[in-house]
């Protein structure tokens, strides 16, 4: 690609950039598209009466303003956890550190290895024309215009040592100020019910014992009597959820009814059609049935003695005790009485307690294969990508083409911006689909599920976006790495930065353009227009999205593996991935504090994604740096970077020992024992273990549908949970 077709990708984004922070600019400040780009401060009554007062139009409005910048820049970190959430602000330190790093990066790259690269002459290119620098290859500006032999490459080892050592650095302290983080979180959040109990599985249940339930209860008595508080019994509701959304419905339909304000709505004729038979008062009649499936839903509550599933949420006065619990095998059958940490409640999936063990295994196999399948599927459009980006081969491919092919603008918009786009598009269809197969592997929480999915998706994205287009030149060079892992850095070498001026074109193109668009929200903005024209949605029914951390966080890092990768070979790219990080800081702070909510709280586990990603994206930079020196004929550099991957991998293994145990549970002498000690035996405390007793109740056993029958809709089952 030469530099003038990468220059045409850049000016259609910064186009496209452009234009949908002025359109956000603008549609912010109108009232009626708040409830799109404000939902989450909707939820604040305070806010709400004041959008109320100023719900009127001015011609001030329609101008653009820059005002959300400042306002999204001035909280702390101790502003945003407080208000945020732990997960928010470690997602917002993923930007800080990228920028740390590629600061360093660019500065590194753009000031000293760039001239170095683009002085050499391998290739042959006249640097004197500047006359002619947009006819130049991009390849000009990489390490592959450096002459072999060259003394000026050991510049560029020791830049590799200094990335290396300062992106290590920037992930020893962040790793440590997250950690701070979440004991700080712990100590200063009131008790949560996660923190005092635990998910049983397996629990046997004894012929002299009539029920699950009293088996769970005198086993935890008998073994935990000092700690033991309480535990609720997952149950089989999915009849009982039947039967309450059918009441729903009907309590809807009723409400629906009374709002309206001509009485005659009320009487239809129950004939044919409604035209014949008798006018009768429609909203009597939906009452006398609501009466009728409330008292279906009582029944079938009171059915539900019989409905166990062999699991049971069991909670314990301290968190001490929980923790023990947790850790501590509790029968002698390994597989009897499995401990599990306990989700909060609100995120918890219920219908997939109800599924064995041999049905959550081939849940597993199936989503194996299934991706494993995505993944040759997506090679179709990675091997049209890569045609895309060869002028050549589509002219002799296309011959009846040629023509329009050699109208520089056309050829450089195929080559230079066509590709990226197509690549982005599909790629944006692997998000939803690796949740789908997330929540199908019988996950119990949502944090479970996208945790897993986000995995899925990094895993994904580094293979099929960075590995399938760097290789896909040469089928034997892919068979190589595979019989021969000795030539990995030599093919590697070869074929990574041959593809420099594509992924530049990714960056701005599925980097920048995306940002903006997520500022935008037109997608959003349209389907509430729609809805409210078409339905009449009320502002107040529109719910705050959840951050997709499944999406967001694997293309922030595989930004952040191509800037790392192509750090010494090609420092052109640098630049933009420096502004995406820049500018996804700024667009992602005001979306977390005016439009995402969110569902659950991981406190920061999804911090080690990051960790290892960036280890593994300096020890692949450092493979190619060997098989680079080595074609390169420095082979004294090349020897002298094998240390370096070494160095990384023990960086790698201390910071997981140093660090990750505090990614699973928290400390005794910090959190667990003292947290205990202050809260015991206050009032606080016990109002706390009275509303633990019920923390674990299915939402459907306290559902209610009318205020004047209280007592059809009293739990029956305090100490049941059901699935």
């Amino acid at each position: 690609m030469i530099l003038s077709a990468l220059l045409v990708s850049v000016g259609i984004n910064l186009g496209l950039c452009f234009l949908n922070v002025t359109l956000y600019s603008v549609l912010r400040r109108q009232p009626f598209t708040v409830p799109v780009y404000a939902p989450r401060l909707l939820a604040n009554e305070e806010f709400r009466r004041r959008w109320g007062r100023h719900h009127h139009y001015s011609l001030e409005r329609l101008l653009p303003s820059t005002g959300w910048i400042m306002t999204a820049w001035k909280p702390t970190d101790q502003e945003l956890l407080s208000t945020l959430g732990v997960d928010a602000v470690v997602f917002m330190r993923i930007f800080v550190f990228s920028v740390k790093v590629f600061s360093v990066a660019g500065f590194i790259g753009i000031f000293i290895l760039l001239p170095i690269n683009y002085l050499g002459s391998q290739l042959e290119i006249d640097i004197s024309d500047f006359t002619n620098l947009p006819n130049q290859s991009i390849e000009s500006f990489s390490i592959a215009n450096v002459n072999n032999g060259s003394k000026w490459l050991w510049v560029h080892f020791s830049a590799i040592y200094v990335f290396s050592g300062a992106v290590c650095y920037f992930l020893y302290t962040e790793f440590g100020y997250i950690s701070s983080i979440r004991v700080e979180h712990y100590n200063s959040t009131p008790p949560q019910p996660h923190q005092f109990s635990v998910l049983v599985r397996g629990i046997p249940v004894s012929p002299d014992e009539s029920s699950c339930s009293d088996t769970v209860e005198n086993f935890f008595k008998e073994n935990h009597p000092s700690t033991y508080l309480s535990h609720a019994v997952v149950r089989r509701t999915r009849e009982l959820q039947s039967l309450i959304r059918d009441a729903n419905a009907m309590y809807n339909k009723i409400s629906n009814l009374k709002l309206k304000d001509l009485p005659e709505q009320r009487f239809v004729r129950e004939g044919l059609l409604g035209i014949f038979g008798p006018k009768v008062d429609v909203l009597f009649k939906y009452e006398e049935k609501l009466k009728e499936m409330e008292e279906n839903v009582r029944k079938e509550r009171a059915s539900l003695i019989e409905k166990e599933v062999p699991a049971a949420f069991v909670s314990f006065k301290t968190r001490l005790g929980a923790a023990v619990a947790l850790h501590i095998q509790q029968g002698i059958n390994p597989t009897e009485w499995i401990t599990e940490r306990a989700p909060e409640p609100q995120e918890i999936h219920w219908p997939f307690f109800t599924t064995s063990f041999v049905q959550r295994w081939l849940c597993q196999l199936v989503v194996f294969i299934a991706t494993v399948a995505l993944i040759i599927l997506f090679l179709i459009p990675v091997v049209l990508v890569q045609g895309l980006t060869h002028l050549d081969e589509l002219k002799a491919l296309f011959p009846f083409l040629k023509d329009i092919l050699d109208v520089a603008i056309i050829g450089q918009v195929i080559t230079g911006y066509l590709p990226s786009l197509i690549l982005y598009l599909f790629q944006s269809l692997v998000p939803p689909i690796m949740m789908l197969f997330s929540s199908m592997q019988g996950f119990i929480s949502t944090s479970q599920t996208e945790l897993t999915a986000c995995h899925k998706v990094l895993m994904f994205t580094v293979w099929n976006v960075f590995f399938a287009n760097v290789l896909s030149g040469s089928f034997l060079d892919q068979v190589n790495v595979l019989l021969e892992p000795k030539e990995i850095p030599h093919v590697l070498a070869q074929a990574v930065p041959v593809q420099a001026a594509f992924f530049i074109s990714y960056v701005v193109t599925s980097g920048w353009t995306t940002l903006s668009s997520e500022l935008c929200r037109l997608k959003p903005l349209l389907y509430y227009s729609l809805g409210r024209l078409c339905s009449g949605e009320s502002s107040s029914e529109v719910e705050a999205p959840s951050i997709p951390y499944h999406a967001e966080i694997p293309t922030i890092l595989l930004f952040g593996l191509l800037g790392v990768t192509y750090f010494f070979l090609s420092p052109l790219i640098l630049p933009f991935v420096l502004v995406y990080f820049c500018f996804g800081y700024i667009i992602f702070r005001n979306q977390v504090m005016n439009v995402y909510y969110p569902k659950y709280e991981s406190v920061g586990k999804f911090w080690p994604i990051v960790h290892y990603s960036t280890i593994f994206s300096l020890v692949l930079m450092q493979t190619i740096a060997i098989g680079v020196f080595g074609l390169k004929k420095v082979s004294s550099a090349a020897t002298w970077t094998i240390p370096l991957p070494i160095l990384t991998l023990l960086f790698n293994e201390y910071c997981r020992k140093r660090f990750m145990s505090m990614f699973k549970d928290y400390p005794l002498e910090q959190c667990l024992a003292k947290k205990d000690q202050e809260e015991q035996g206050t009032a606080s405390m016990h109002e706390f273990h009275d509303k633990l007793v019920t923390a674990y109740q299915h939402p459907s056993l306290s559902a209610r549908f009318s205020r004047s029958r209280d007592d059809l809709h009293s739990p029956l089952l305090p100490r049941s949970a059901s699935a």
